[in-house]
């Protein structure tokens, strides 16, 4: 291997672990929910705390609250789409896909009619 082989892969070599190493520190995510349909999430935070604020402060409608937090992984809202203002599940998991399974059957179990997925999110590692 010629030295400028050499010096691309250990510049290969360190740039993904520096990428790696940025990921790790922000994986910190956040959905708040508020009234008929209201929602705000945060992803990619380098701490809980802040990410739990940031969801508030991007939940419109008042009367918003936390609901889930998640660390590298994803979260999911789902309203009864005939009736915003009624049924609603949520879930958080490592997955997207079992975040909005899960939301979804909360729907329907709280009686939700025509449950759709309203929001969802993922942090870095989701």
């Amino acid at each position: 291997m010629t030295s400028f082989g050499k010096a691309l892969a250990r510049i290969v070599v360190a740039g993904s672990l520096l990428a790696s190493g940025i990921v790790a520190v922000h994986a910190a995510g956040a959905l708040a929910v508020g009234a008929c349909g209201a929602y705000g999430f945060a992803y990619d935070y380098a701490q809980p705390t802040a990410a739990r604020t940031a969801a508030l402060a991007k939940c419109t409608g008042g009367d918003c609250k936390v609901v889930t937090a998640m660390k590298r992984g994803c979260a999911a809202l789902a309203i009864d789409g005939s009736n915003a203002c009624g049924a609603l599940g949520y879930a958080a998991a490592t997955r997207l896909g079992s975040a909005q399974n899960t939301a979804l059957r909360q729907c329907y179990r709280f009686g939700g009619k025509d449950c759709v997925i309203r929001a969802f999110v993922c942090d870095a590692k989701g």
